[in-house]
């Protein structure tokens, strides 16, 4: 399974498993943003893999019960025609829908009146659906980290209908005016503080969290995906107290939600046998529970 990724390429990694008398050989390799380079390993690895997970841009983005694709997601997908190609949106709308309820059997919260920022429900639609279902108070921050301007939003029914107005303009901008690329995933531009602050919870996509995140999160809980040992030591350092993911911690580093779904294609054998709906019962068959780590 490979991971082509428009993030940076200081985060590559490889890492070989053995699953159910399988040898799983895992690998990502980023692009630093460079979308003709991603075409090319896409292209050049079509059909000599099991699986390819697309990491860096999504195919689509869900806003409700609509999806609607990202110009540059299916650029990216056009290069590839034999091999199974996934973004990781069947973990995020089945594994990471279920993470709610897990956390609170293991840990017991998220609770009743919490505040939840999620960085991008676009993204994580049903993540953020389960934090609302769980009577948290949600901060939408799709438009703060995405757009960078400070109108955040606190229902999923509002959010919907304003998204819905102005996702057919965005998805046809350029990845990277919407999310950080490249070196822009290794540096760190405090900003919305005061959102971080109000949040018992921080959701979302470790790039997008980590480019806005303040030095102080005592006390913060966060769910995320491609966190590296480096990151959760840095969480840590800052005073999180629990760290989440729905991948688990191999050789200490839990993979995005593209690689997770990518090795779950595989293992099912790829074509429509890779139903997403089958990720939850594959996963829990070997052994591959969520992170739930404390922290602090």
């Amino acid at each position: 399974m490979v991971s082509v990724s428009l993030g940076s390429a200081g985060r590559d990694h490889e890492v070989e498993n053995e699953v159910s008398g399988c040898r799983l050989l895992i690998q990502r390799f980023g692009t630093g943003g460079d979308l003709d380079r991603a075409a090319k390993l896409l292209s050049d690895l079509d059909g000599k893999v099991d699986a390819l997970g697309l990491g860096g841009v999504n195919l689509y983005l869900r806003a409700g019960t609509r999806r609607y694709q990202l110009r540059d997601g299916a650029r990216l997908a056009a290069q590839v025609r034999r091999t199974p190609l996934v973004d990781g949106s069947g973990i995020k709308d089945t594994v990471e829908k279920e993470l709610v309820r897990f956390i609170q059997n293991q840990a017991g919260w998220p609770r009743q009146g919490q505040v939840a920022l999620i960085v991008s429900a676009l993204d994580r639609w049903a993540l953020a659906e389960s934090l609302e279902e769980a009577g948290c108070r949600l901060i939408i921050g799709d438009a703060l980290f995405a757009l960078g301007l400070p109108v955040p939003f606190h229902s999923l029914k509002a959010f919907s209908a304003a998204a819905r107005a102005f996702l057919p303009l965005l998805c046809q901008l350029p990845i990277g005016f919407l999310y950080p690329l490249g070196k822009r995933q290794e540096t760190s531009r405090p900003g919305f503080e005061h959102f971080y602050q109000k949040a018992d919870i921080i959701a979302g996509d470790f790039h997008f969290l980590r480019y806005h995140l303040p030095a102080d999160l005592s006390g913060k809980s966060i769910i995320t995906s491609t966190v590296t040992a480096g990151d959760a030591l840095e969480l840590k350092r800052r005073g999180a107290r629990w760290l989440v993911t729905a991948a688990p911690s191999l050789e200490g580093r839990s993979y995005g939600s593209n690689v997770l779904e990518a090795i779950c294609v595989a293992l099912l054998g790829g074509g429509p046998a890779a139903n997403p709906t089958l990720y939850p019962g594959l996963l829990k068959e070997i052994g591959w529970g969520p992170r739930l780590e404390r922290l602090n």
